[in-house]
């Protein structure tokens, strides 16, 4: 073990190994097998961290947008050069079919660095003519040292979707990916010690959330948390950070209801239905994992769920055709076959899935399940209120729009949510009605990075994207000159 790779933090431009000297497992969810070291770091390294991000905050501030843009592409290109050792890397360490890293994560993430590159010279605030007394003007500036903490189901992609605006914005970061899938970070911050990235501008420290996580937000000189997770993480972060008056973004969890009317396209909403509901292995805060049909349609749309739900077989992530690939981890597994059971206790029946699956060779220790459908479930019980994060979905029935929208709203989560309808003015006035972040109707989890992005009640507090995070990364200040 003391010969394997180990994944070092990254701070002030050069690697450090933990003050600790301690390393966590990183294993392979596809193989069960471990095959890195991961950094556990404590208050120290934060504290080493911290110095070296305050130390480089005067200079980055400074610099202009045009050279905050200039760096941001530089590691775009850097990511979109190296797309397939960034893919195969995801993969590995996530358990997601090679092919959705290559095509999704990864392009995402270069989408991610070339989109807040350009809105580092495009950024602009307000004047306010008092005229012929004074006119105000607004300046946006940078806050200072930051800390971006990402989740460990898209882990790339959602790194990438806070760091960039910091950076663009002229913070410095301290970043945490999860110390579940840390591969792409330590990837990327080996590709900004190649560029030649200003030291201090970028680091990323690894560990627990316990351990490396808490002393971030904890520590007094981080002026602002951007987190990615879970609503029970999130408001242990929120207690920590609130009594110090950081900003906070917070994007949590999501239990998202599809709606299906009796007249949408048939065929294109079971087929898109499946995909927000098992992509990524269902490990994707936007899956729909409840679905409320249409009662003159139910039945139909049942059969037909069911009987492509069984095409989704999970295989070797680095089989070009794999569909499903491994669960994150053995725990997680467990979680979630255990709500599968505990559906089963409160009156649900199981229509297909529901159970462990041994591969045979190279995955054979893998952590693998096949997709579940399940209906007759009650609208109060656990398996349709808490967010199971997996690829377990649940059907259910409706008669009306008015049920329909009370049965959507009634969970604690507001994330998103789907409509299935050709009726234009009905999708007007449900979207209106959801309470929810995100609605989208006839498609799911298109986006366009201008808009604002984060959800309601349980499911987190502020927004993320577009000019929302470079005014989250910023504070502004009024400046009143009389004539």
């Amino acid at each position: 073990m003391k010969h394997m790779n180990k994944i070092l933090n990254y701070y002030g431009g050069k690697f450090h190994e933990p003050f600790s000297g301690k390393f966590l497992d990183n294993r392979e969810p596809a193989t069960g097998e471990v095959y890195s070291l991961i950094s556990e770091s404590c208050a120290e390294d934060v504290a080493a961290a911290y110095h070296e991000a305050y130390s480089a905050f005067g200079a980055w501030s400074r610099k202009s947008g045009e050279e905050r843009e200039y760096w941001l592409q530089r590691i775009a290109s850097g990511i979109e050069e190296r797309l397939e050792e960034f893919a195969l890397a995801e993969s590995r360490d996530n358990g997601k079919p090679l092919a959705v890293a290559r095509t999704v994560d990864i392009p995402r993430a270069v989408q991610n660095f070339r989109f807040f590159a350009s809105a580092a010279v495009q950024f602009a605030s307000e004047s306010h003519a008092l005229p012929g007394h004074a006119i105000n003007y607004t300046l946006r500036q940078p806050l200072g040292v930051v800390a971006c903490i990402s989740p460990w189901n898209l882990p790339l992609y959602l790194f990438s979707w806070k760091v960039a605006p910091a950076l663009a914005a002229g913070c410095t970061v301290l970043a945490k990916p999860s110390e579940v899938t840390p591969y792409t970070a330590y990837l990327l911050a080996r590709l900004c010690e190649e560029i030649g990235l200003p030291a201090g501008v970028l680091n990323i420290l690894h560990g627990s959330g316990a351990s490396a996580g808490q002393a971030m937000v904890e520590h007094p000189g981080v002026k602002a948390v951007s987190f990615t997770g879970g609503t029970v993480t999130g408001k242990k972060i929120a207690a920590y950070a609130a009594p110090a008056l950081k900003k906070l973004s917070l994007e949590l969890g999501g239990k998202n209801a599809s709606l299906v009317f009796a007249d949408a396209d048939f065929e294109y909403t079971v087929k898109e239905s499946l995909r927000a509901a098992f992509s990524n292995q269902g490990e994707i805060c936007l899956c729909g994992s409840r679905i409320y049909i249409e009662k003159s349609i139910y039945s139909k749309f049942r059969d037909r769920f069911v009987e492509l739900s069984r095409e989704w077989k999970p295989a070797d992530p680095l089989h070009e055709a794999c569909k499903m690939g491994a669960i994150v981890s053995e725990a997680h597994l467990e979680k979630v076959l255990a709500y599968v059971k505990l559906a089963e206790q409160e009156g649900g029946k199981i229509l297909c899935g529901g159970e462990r699956v041994r591969l045979e060779g190279r995955c054979a220790g893998g952590y693998f399940m096949e997709p579940v459908v399940i209906e007759g479930l009650s609208q109060h019980c656990r398996s349709q209120q808490e967010e199971i994060f997996g690829p377990v979905v649940t059907l259910s029935s409706f008669d009306t729009e008015e049920e329909a929208l009370t049965l959507a709203n009634d969970v604690p989560y507001g994330l998103s949510a789907t409509l299935w309808t050709n009726d234009l003015a009905r999708a007007h006035r449900m979207a209106e009605q959801l309470q929810c972040g995100i609605v989208w109707v006839n498609t799911w989890l298109m986006r366009d990075l201008r808009t604002p992005f984060g959800g309601s009640k349980a499911s987190g507090i502020g927004r993320e994207g577009g000019w929302e995070a470079m005014r989250f990364f910023t504070d502004p200040k009024n400046i009143c000159i009389k004539y």
